[in-house]
C-alpha cells in the first residue's frame, strides 16, 4: 500500500474558492502501485510559480529552452509527486534517494485529455516542465512525467543484464500511463477522453516505442528527435565512436561526414566534443557492452565534471559491428521497428550534432514506410534546428529553436486525431528570414 502525504501549504491566501474546493477532495486520489505519493494544491502549477520550491527542479530543465521563450502562467490545480517501488537509488530528488519517481499535474480546468512523457537524456521527472508541462497544462491537459526508472550519468549501473536500464525506461513509461489514467478518473470522475505520448530525445524514443508496443494506451504522439536504436544499425554506436576518434585526433572531417554527421554542423562540433560525444558513447557502451572496457567507466562515469565528460580512450576504436552477438541482442531488446499503431508526428533539426538526422529520423521514417504505416506518420525537418534549443542563444544567426514548431505539431496532431484534419505533408520547415523564431513556427 502506498504512503500518502497530503499538503495544502502551496495554496496561496488569495486562492479562488474553486481551487479551495478542489483541494478538499484530494484524499480520494491514490496513484495505483505507488510506493509513496505526496499531494499538494497550487494556485499556479507552472514553473514561473514553482521555481525555487520542492515542486520542480530548475537544474533539471536548465539549458533546454532558448532565452526569450514565452510560457503561460497562472494554471491552478493539483500536483502528485511520488515513486513506484524500485531497487535502485540514483534519483536523489526530495531526499528520497529512490528511482522511478514521477510527477502528475491535474489542472482545475480540465479539457478531458492527458499528456504523458519521460525525461530526455538522463535527466529526471521535472526536466520537461518548461518545454511541455507549462504549455499543455495551460491548454487544460493533465500531465504526467517519469524519470524512466534510472537517471544521471551512472544510469547504466541499474539492472543486472546489459540493456536492462533502458528496457526499464519503457516499462516505467507504461506503468505511469496506466496509473495516470486511473488518477485522472479519480480526480475528475471520468477517464481521459484522449491520451497523448510525447517527448524529446530519449523521450522521443519512448514515444516511438510506446506507439509501436502499446498503441492501445494512446491516441497519438509527438516525437521530438527521438533516439534511434536498431540492432543492425544505425544506432549511437555506429557513429559516436567516430566522433570520439575525431576528438582524439584519430579521425578527420571526411570520416565524420561519412559516419552521418551533417555538413554545416561543424560550428557545433567543439561544444559537442566538450559536453556530449565522449560521455554519451562511454555510458551507453557501458550499458550494452560492459565487457569492452570494464575499467572505463567502471562503476562510475566519474566524480568530477571533467571526469564525467571525458571520453574513454578505448571508445575511439569501438567497432559495434565486430562486437559479440550478445551485445547486438541487448540492443535488439530495446530496438524500434517502425510499426507504429497510432498517428505520430516526428520533428528533427537539420543541424542536430548529437543525433544526426541522416542516421536517426530519416532512417526511422523509412522504417515506418517499410511497415506500411506512413499514413499514420508526418515527419518535419526543422531547418536550422539542433538538439538543444538552449544553443540558439549562442548562435542566433545560424540556429532556430524547435520548441515553437513542436507546439504547432502538437496542435496539428490533436486536430488530426480529434477532428480528422490531416496535418501538412511531411517535408522541411524552412527557417524564416525574419519574425519571432523563438515563439512562432508555421508547419505549412
Amino acid at each position: 500500500m502506498s504512503a500518502v502525504l497530503l499538503s495544502t501549504a502551496a495554496l496561496s491566501a488569495n486562492a479562488t474558492a474553486e481551487t479551495e474546493h478542489h483541494c478538499e477532495g484530494l484524499d480520494r486520489i491514490h496513484v495505483p502501485g505507488a510506493g509513496l505519493q505526496q499531494i499538494s494544491c497550487h494556485d499556479d502549477m507552472t514553473t514561473s510559480a514553482l521555481a525555487g520550491t520542492p515542486y520542480t527542479d530548475s537544474t533539471d530543465w536548465a539549458s533546454l529552452a532558448a532565452a526569450g521563450t514565452q510560457n503561460p502562467t497562472g494554471v491552478p490545480g493539483t500536483q502528485i509527486d511520488g515513486y513506484f517501488p524500485d531497487s535502485s537509488h540514483l534519483n536523489t530528488t526530495h531526499g528520497w534517494n529512490h528511482d522511478a519517481q514521477f510527477v502528475i499535474r491535474l489542472p482545475d480546468h480540465w479539457n478531458g485529455g492527458l499528456v504523458v512523457t519521460g525525461a530526455p537524456g538522463v535527466r529526471k521527472q521535472y526536466s520537461l516542465d518548461t518545454l511541455i508541462s507549462d504549455w499543455v497544462l495551460a491548454r487544460g491537459y493533465a500531465f504526467a512525467s517519469t524519470d524512466k526508472g534510472n537517471s544521471g550519468q551512472n544510469f547504466y549501473t541499474d539492472g543486472t543484464r546489459p540493456g536492462d536500464a533502458i528496457a526499464e525506461w519503457n516499462r516505467r513509461t507504461t506503468e505511469l500511463t496506466l496509473a495516470a489514467k486511473r488518477v485522472v478518473a479519480q480526480a475528475y470522475g471520468r477517464a481521459p477522453g484522449r491520451t497523448y505520448m510525447t517527448g524529446i530525445s530519449n523521450g522521443g524514443y519512448l514515444t516511438r516505442w510506446q506507439l509501436e508496443n502499446h498503441p492501445e494506451l494512446y491516441d497519438g504522439g509527438v516525437d521530438w528527435e527521438g533516439a534511434l536504436w536498431t540492432a543492425k544499425g544505425p544506432n549511437l554506436f555506429t557513429y559516436l565512436p567516430t566522433a570520439v576518434a575525431y576528438q582524439a585526433g584519430r579521425a578527420g572531417h571526411d570520416d565524420m561526414i561519412a559516419a552521418g554527421f551533417t555538413p554545416g554542423t561543424e560550428f557545433l562540433w567543439p561544444y559537442h566534443e566538450t559536453v556530449y560525444w565522449g560521455l554519451t558513447q562511454k555510458v551507453y557502451r557501458a550499458e550494452f557492452d560492459p565487457s569492452y572496457d570494464p575499467g572505463c567507466p567502471g562503476a562510475s562515469a566519474g566524480s568530477t565534471t571533467a571526469e564525467i565528460l571525458a571520453p574513454c580512450a578505448s571508445d575511439a576504436s569501438y567497432d559495434y559491428a565486430a562486437r559479440p552477438r550478445s551485445v547486438h541482442r541487448a540492443v535488439d531488446g530495446v530496438s524500434l521497428t517502425g510499426r507504429i499503431g497510432r498517428p505520430m508526428i516526428t520533428l528533427h533539426g537539420s543541424l542536430d550534432a548529437l543525433l544526426p538526422i541522416a542516421t536517426d529520423s530519416d532512417v526511422y521514417a523509412r522504417m515506418i514506410a517499410d511497415r506500411h504505416r506512413s499514413r499514420l506518420h508526418r515527419y518535419y525537418t526543422i531547418e536550422g534546428g539542433t538538439h538543444v534549443d538552449g544553443l540558439y542563444n549562442a548562435y542566433p544567426d545560424r540556429l532556430r529553436p524547435i520548441l515553437p514548431c513542436y507546439r504547432s505539431a502538437f496542435e496539428a496532431l490533436t486536430d488530426w486525431v480529434e477532428h480528422r484534419a490531416a496535418p501538412p505533408a511531411s517535408g522541411t520547415v524552412p527557417k524564416p528570414a525574419s519574425g519571432d523564431l523563438i515563439n512562432s513556427c508555421a508547419l505549412r
